[in-house]
């Protein structure tokens, strides 16, 4: 692959809330790029993208789906992400693995919960992003308020670069800020011919205003542009577009685009922006990954000439077989090889090498650096696992995988099930790290958890309809977490008769108590011989398994440091296997001195309530234990921003559908862990 074709490489994502328009601009921009000859409708159940008959049934995305096409001199790789908060791994592995993205926001609603959410896992990962406001044709759109909203709430940067041409209904084009041309889109063709001309009369004064607001943001990355807006010289819009792109790179500003996907008008200047402003493969930092065994640091370039370094990012079950989506950060993977999973140290054979189309693959024979990949054969690879050449092994960071918050219980409906849902429960978690399941060890049911009620919904509706596996479910309940009060040091001793000699091993634990959301944080100390490093990293992985499990629930450890304060070794240096025991035991009848308490999760929520219901929803919430954060008001409605226990919100769609006659709706996303109440705790004999 040559440098010129990886500068034409365009890795995007498309990240919004619920219901912005996604999938439906994804739809656009395949129809645009000649990838299909019709458009398919979110509404009629026949989009592309969403091709699960889950998302057909629903209208919502439910799993990020890749798919590939040309635009001009691009190739453009892209991946529809879904805007449910319960999804919110396909969010985050699409984010570790592309180098831009296009956020949609809404006209009418502006930046929502779930916008914020997507934009904080795009900081994450220092994504550059262009942005679409979409819906500018419905009644209530106002470009104006979701700007100053990407200011405020995103604390981003906006630079818009388009201005409408008509409002709400009567939206019919843009006006290109850069070229100060007019832009329209022939409703004759499904907006396929776009007619480029000069501006409507009477706008010229606020397209000036407009296009010095484009020239003084270039100017910050552009001294020469600097220096004519300065002297009030004109500046070209190819020299503009340059120092945008800079800007864009960096992350400091993003470009704004004006839109109707579902009216056909502004997708095509959207996929021009894609090649315009988002970054190639070549200009995004070059990753830094580290040898599995030395810790040696290596700087990956991508170069298709490099030892190979790919990251499994995704991974689907298909009729019981994997299909593991690749992202190529260096060198080139052809059908057959052999390569090393420097996750799991296994090794792995490729069989088969697939470009997506949402669920249709066209295969091909290898593919390079920079591109994004589906391979089959990979029978150990999981999320955020590292694939490479065998003679230079390489381990990539993975990736955050958020805690589950809603556990279901499940059994089989029948005898002739009880075999199968195994598999199928083993087989749905290759593909989802945010979904667990384990066996109660008091009542024996199995035990689903995700990330919400939706989440495992979607589980039980795919073991039904893709495995055949009936199941009987329980009432949805709270994962709790487990904390300790106060600080405690312990001496553990372990000893056991061997086969040959007395197994024993002595450790001294400390464990503090961290600040809410300060997670779990263990310290070693530093390897003093006789003690190794894989000592102490058994030591490291049995401490980690030990606050899986905590010390009186059955739930994890959280907000707290383990802190090894001494490993003696009077007793002769100690086996691993003893050494763990020692170390699984101290943290367990240590955490249980330090006075465990329960904390239960906290759900973030934004309702939008009717003014005349919003009363009645307030006082409800109140009642749940819910604490009121802010209220704003959008169009017609009150925009409630809130604090509840999740404990308290299982049903509570129906109950909000009921107070306000249907019309009210609300998110909600995992705010942090607070102790829980009283109550609570006695049940879990905490109290």
């Amino acid at each position: 692959m040559e440098p010129h074709y990886l500068k034409n490489i365009r890795n995007i994502g498309i990240i919004s809330h619920i219901d912005a328009g996604k999938t439906t601009v994804s739809e656009r921009i395949l129809y645009y790029s000649g990838e299909t000859h019709k458009m398919g409708e979110v509404h009629d159940g026949l989009a592309v993208m969403d091709w699960m008959p889950q998302e057909q049934e629903r209208g919502i995305t439910i799993t990020a789906t890749a798919t590939s096409c040309r635009w001009g001199e691009y190739r453009i790789n892209l991946i529809d992400t879904p805007g449910h908060i319960d999804f919110t791994i396909e969010v985050e592995r699409s984010m570790r693995v592309l180098d831009g993205a296009v956020a949609i926001f809404s006209a009418v609603e502006g930046v929502q919960p779930q916008s914020e959410s997507v934009w904080r896992q795009a900081n994450r990962y220092a994504v550059p992003r262009i942005c679409l406001i979409n819906k500018m044709d419905r009644v209530g759109a106002d470009y104006r308020q979701a700007l100053l909203q990407m200011e405020t709430r995103l604390k981003a940067r906006p630079v818009l670069l388009q201005l409408p041409i008509g409002e709400e209904g009567s939206f019919s084009g843009v006006i290109d800020l850069l070229s100060e041309e007019a832009v329209f889109f022939d409703e004759t063709d499904q907006g396929s011919t776009v007619v480029r001309g000069a501006p409507p009369q009477g706008v010229e004064q606020e397209v000036a205003e407009a296009r010095l607001k484009v020239v003084e943001a270039a100017a910050d990355f552009d001294d020469e542009v600097m220096a004519d807006f300065l002297d009030g010289k004109p500046v070209t819009a190819e020299r503009l577009r340059g120092a945008l792109r800079r800007g864009t790179l960096a992350c400091s500003i993003f470009p704004v685009l004006l839109g109707t996907a579902l009216r056909n008008k502004g997708v095509q200047p959207l996929l021009d922006a894609v090649g315009l402003y988002l970054p190639s493969p070549l200009d995004v930092p070059p990753l830094v990954g580290h040898h599995p065994v030395s810790g040696e640091q290596e700087t990956l370039s991508c170069d298709p000439a490099a030892p190979l370094r790919a990251l499994a990012f995704k991974v689907t079950a298909e009729d019981g077989r994997r299909l593991t989506y690749l992202r190529i950060y260096s060198g080139t993977l052809r059908t057959g090889m052999t390569l090393y999973n420097s996750s799991r140290s296994s090794s792995e054979r490729l069989r088969h090498l697939f470009r997506m189309h949402a669920h249709r693959r066209e295969e091909v024979a290898e593919a390079q650096a920079g591109d994004i990949i589906a391979a089959s054969g990979c029978q150990q690879t999981l999320t955020g696992d590292t694939l490479c050449d065998p003679a230079r092994p390489l381990l990539l960071e993975g990736l955050a995988v958020p805690e589950p918050v809603v556990s279901l219980a499940v059994e089989a409906k029948g005898t002739e099930y009880r075999e199968s849902l195994p598999i199928a429960l083993e087989q749905l978690q290759w593909e989802d790290p945010t979904f667990r399941v384990h066996e109660d060890r008091e009542t024996g049911q199995t035990i689903l958890t995700g990330m919400g009620e939706l989440h495992l919904e979607i589980i039980i509706d795919r073991l039904s309809r893709e495995y055949g596996v009936q199941v009987l479910t329980g009432r949805p309940r709270v994962v709790y977490r487990e904390t300790l009060r106060h600080q405690v040091t312990r001496r553990e001793t372990f000893q056991r008769a061997g086969e040959r000699r007395l197994e024993m091993a002595e450790i001294v634990l400390r464990l503090t108590p961290l600040p809410c959301g300060g997670g779990v944080r263990i310290i070693l100390p530093p390897v003093t011989p006789p003690l190794s490093r894989e000592l102490l990293a058994a030591v490291e992985e049995s401490l980690q398994r030990g606050c899986l499990s905590g010390c009186r629930t059955g739930y994890p450890l959280t907000d707290l440091e383990v802190q090894v304060l001494e490993i003696p070794l009077e007793m002769g240096i100690p086996g691993e296997q003893a050494l763990r025991a020692a170390a699984m035991r101290g943290l367990v009848f240590a955490a249980q001195e330090g006075g465990p308490l329960l904390l239960e999760p906290i759900m973030s929520l934004e309702l939008d309530i009717p003014t005349e219901n919003l009363g009645k929803v307030l006082g409800a919430l109140q009642q749940k234990r819910g604490r009121v954060e802010g209220m704003d008001k959008r169009g017609g409605s009150e925009v409630a921003r809130a604090t509840v226990p999740l404990a308290e919100m299982f049903g509570y769609m129906t109950e909000l559908r009921s107070a306000t006659k249907g019309r009210g709706s609300y998110t909600m996303e995992f705010f942090r862990y607070e102790e829980a109440p009283h109550a609570v705790q006695e049940q879990f004999g905490l109290a």
